[in-house]
């Protein structure tokens, strides 16, 4: 091989990006960037580097989507399903820690893998489904923070869902001040949370025991439950949540060496740990709290009424009535404080999908008033039209559109962390491989159980004529089928593009032997770092600044 048409290879390390083109090592030191440079010391005094990212991805498990499908399950079950918190918070820390494997192994985050791997016509269809599933995560957290500001300052709920708009872009102001001080406040959001729950718990006085039983012992009474176990599951994991960790990571500028990258990802899969820990916590509380109120002996009858169908704005007028005024009050800025942080991590998720599908950046502000007016407007529509019911149920409906799409993220992440293509050595293993495959499918079954059961219901019960009905039939039916081939296309498709990104010493070594010569080990391990990844030194969160040219 000639020397001008040898492979290139591309690393990084702490503040390096190493270019191979056979006699030629560029340094990164003149890109600007604003990462958090990880210690190449080993120690656990790292493991505080790397807090962060877990706690922006958690507040998706405790957003007002996830309170309202609680609040209901307590109502109407007490404690009997509390055990699919806990399997369902087990099975959401293995699939986020894959998310943020691929991230560090790669330096790649999912979008950006779909996009090199799949055809343009798959891609742009990706995208279009992962832009949905966004707005349909961004609505639930707008009516839930135009609730908030109901219960605690008595504004309307259709105005409070214009404020939210507002509200968020002040609050995503905080990027300016730097990546470290938006997760401290994250964090802050979410401890607010878990001590107003923990608060309102202590006052409503579950019974310790059957909180236990209901976590520690399955229990599915009558084809209600089921339901709302699967819509438990569903507003657990969340499609936008997979493709937002495998970019967190990015943040950090980790060591590109094999000690580094598993350091890594061991302190991620701790940190994500600890965070999913507290949101889980959250929502044993919310259960908790919904199921000792509604099971109240001393319970007034327009208070039964209220648990029968209990929402957000129920659950507030509830609390008051039952705890006293100030019970509402801890309530309402639980809420706000879970609306509006939710907000903000859907607004960062959209941009990473925008920039992974497609390869576009906008300006933060600007992507968030994109997606804000996408949530405000059926959200502005429907609480005009519907008041705080309509409201409610567009969250549900907002749920199942998640749980539809779910299949699209969490399918091609499995396929990426478990192929050596594109993870090399650090690919899963074969128990890990089984297991995630056969949590993904345990998901996506349930949620595909969901969506037919409901739509069967709605056949049914709904009052249209039967020409219209059977003409919705068919076109649902006919779109179960195309969904469900997308789901087969995308499991069996097999992976094709090669993006495994080198360790340091890997990469240097081959630099090497392409420096002396070619050899067969070069071009057996060249395309593992062929991938060149100029962008990996300058990706962060917010992004502020582009990669400087290194020409």
């Amino acid at each position: 091989m000639a020397p001008e048409e040898r492979p290139q290879f591309i690393a990084s390390s702490g503040g390096m990006a190493v270019e191979s083109t056979g006699n030629r090592l560029l340094s990164a030191d003149r890109v600007e960037t604003e990462q958090i440079i990880v210690s190449e010391k080993h120690s656990w005094k790292n493991l505080f580097a790397y807090i962060g990212p877990g706690f922006l991805v958690s507040i998706a498990y405790i957003d007002p989507g996830n309170f309202e499908t609680d609040l209901q399950a307590g109502a109407q079950y007490k404690y009997e399903l509390l055990w699919i918190i806990l399997v369902a918070s087990c099975a959401a820390l293995v699939i986020q820690s894959l998310a943020a494997n691929l991230g560090v192994v790669t330096g790649k985050h999912l979008a950006e893998h779909c996009r090199t791997e799949y055809p343009r016509k798959t891609n742009f269809v990706l995208w279009v489904i992962a832009e949905i599933a966004i707005v349909a995560c961004d609505i639930p957290e707008v009516i839930g923070t135009a609730f908030a500001l109901n219960m605690l300052f008595r504004i309307p709920v259709w105005c409070g869902v214009l404020l939210t708009g507002f509200s968020t872009l002040f609050l995503l102001a905080l990027q300016q001040y730097g990546v470290r001080k938006l997760e401290f406040f994250i964090a802050f959001l979410v401890f607010t949370i878990a001590i107003c729950f923990f608060l309102e718990l202590g006052y409503s006085k579950p019974k310790s025991t059957e909180v236990l039983k209901g976590l520690f012992i399955p229990k599915l009474n009558g084809n209600g439950a089921t339901g709302h176990a699967i819509s438990l599951v569903g507003a657990m994991v969340m499609p936008h949540n997979l493709f937002l960790h495998s970019a967190l990571v990015l943040s950090r500028k980790i060591p590109r060496s094999v000690h580094g990258i598993k350091e890594a990802c061991r302190f991620y899969l701790i940190e994500s740990a600890f965070a999913l820990t507290v949101a889980f916590l959250i929502n044993v509380s919310v259960i908790s709290l919904s199921g000792a109120v509604c099971s109240s002996s001393t319970l007034a009858l327009n208070d039964k009424k209220s648990c029968e169908n209990l929402d957000l704005n129920e659950a507030s007028f509830l609390l008051k009535n039952v705890l006293g005024n100030w019970s509402s009050k801890i309530f309402a800025i639980a809420l706000l404080a879970s609306g509006q942080s939710s907000t903000i991590t859907g607004t960062y998720a959209g941009q990473y999908v925008m920039q992974g599908f497609l390869n576009l950046r906008f300006k933060t502000w600007v992507r968030n008033l994109l997606t804000r007016c996408l949530a405000i407007i059926p959200s502005l529509i429907v609480a005009i039209i519907g008041g705080s019911s309509g409201a409610g149920q567009l969250i549900i409906i907002a749920s199942m559109i998640l749980s539809f799409e779910l299949p699209f993220a969490l399918i091609p992440l499995l396929k990426f962390t478990g192929s050596k293509t594109k993870m090399g050595p650090n690919a899963n293993s074969l128990p890990i491989t089984v297991l995630t495959w056969l949590l993904g499918l345990a998901i996506m079954v349930i949620n595909i159980q969901y969506l037919v059961t409901s739509f069967v219901k709605w056949l049914i019960h709904n009052k249209l004529p039967k020409v219209g009905v059977a003409f919705i039939g068919i076109l649902g039916f006919a779109g179960m089928i195309a969904y469900l081939g997308g789901i087969l296309y995308l499991a069996f498709r097999k992976d094709k593009e090669v993006t495994y990104l080198l360790p340091l010493e890997e990469s240097i070594a081959i630099e090497s032997n392409c420096t002396q010569g070619y050899n067969k080990d070069a071009e057996l391990h060249g395309p593992f770092g062929a991938i060149p990844r100029e962008d990996i030194v300058s990706m962060q969160l917010p992004r502020t600044r582009d990669l400087t040219d290194l020409d």
